[in-house]
């Protein structure tokens, strides 16, 4: 185990002191698995969810898990009704023009899945005259606006991934784009098993996938350093390691940026 430094330390400290009031984190308010969902009863479960958990601990912070309508999370963070956005959201460049991020807490590659035996690539050559779906407001979409757009016949967007995962079940569209993780757990499902494939990951363009998942907050917030600090000091402790291990034989964090 590694020991968290005396910087750390005065910054967590410095935290528990300001922030005595709950942290309402905010989180997208479908299923988004394995990083966040609810189970049977209402209780938010999932990889984030952990990982959240032992972040707050860290800091020594009351932290309440509020759902929100994804399309509108950052309006209600800006808002004030949320403090803190934790819901996968990728750190990129537009997004920075209206909120800050905390330090990256995941990393991993986008992904292209298709009907099994549809024989298609994640690539402007495989996707063309083909209806793609994707989350709306997401960095998915706008790859797929940008890489996709002017070869296929329609990007369709959604609400929730769920529903474009059951659209492209149905039959109703040829490939959905999303993070990689998410849709291994969607192929995974009965439903994920019986028709789809994954047709492999598209070419990273950081610009618009960003550098990685982190903790959004308003300009400016007090809070931004402390969590920074927590976000260390829970990877330096190994619980980082403990929970990623619950659900992944793999290293989510990623490639230092």
């Amino acid at each position: 185990m590694k020991k968290i430094t005396l910087a750390l330390a005065a910054t967590l400290a410095l935290g528990t002191a300001a922030f005595a009031e709950p942290v309402k984190i905010g989180v997208a308010a479908e299923p988004y698995p394995p990083f966040t969902s609810p189970d049977a009863s209402g209780n938010w479960v999932g990889w984030e969810i952990d990982f959240m958990n032992a972040v707050c601990k860290q800091a020594a912070l009351e932290c309440v898990i509020t759902p929100t309508a994804w399309d509108g999370i950052i309006p209600a963070l800006t808002a004030g009704q949320i403090d803190v956005i934790m819901s996968s959201m990728s750190i990129t460049e537009e997004r920075m023009k209206t909120i800050d991020f905390s330090d990256k807490y995941y990393n991993t590659p986008a992904m292209v899945v298709t009907a099994k035996g549809a024989g298609l690539t994640p690539d402007p050559a495989g996707m063309t005259g083909k209806i793609i779906g994707v989350q709306v407001s997401t960095t998915h979409e706008a790859y797929t606006q940008k890489y996709f757009a002017p070869v296929a016949a329609e990007i369709k967007t959604y609400q929730t991934q769920d529903e474009a995962n059951q659209d492209l079940a149905a039959g109703r569209i040829d490939a959905i784009m999303a993070d990689s993780i998410a849709l291994a757990d969607f192929l995974k499902s009965e439903t994920g098993v019986a028709c789809c494939e994954s047709a492999g990951n598209v070419a990273d363009d950081s610009s618009i996938l960003g550098l990685g998942v982190g903790f959004g907050l308003r300009k400016g917030d007090p809070l931004l350093p402390t969590l920074n600090a927590a976000i260390a000091a829970v990877r330096a402790d190994g619980t980082y390691d403990t929970i990623t291990k619950a659900y992944f034989d793999f290293d989510v964090y990623g490639a230092a940026n």
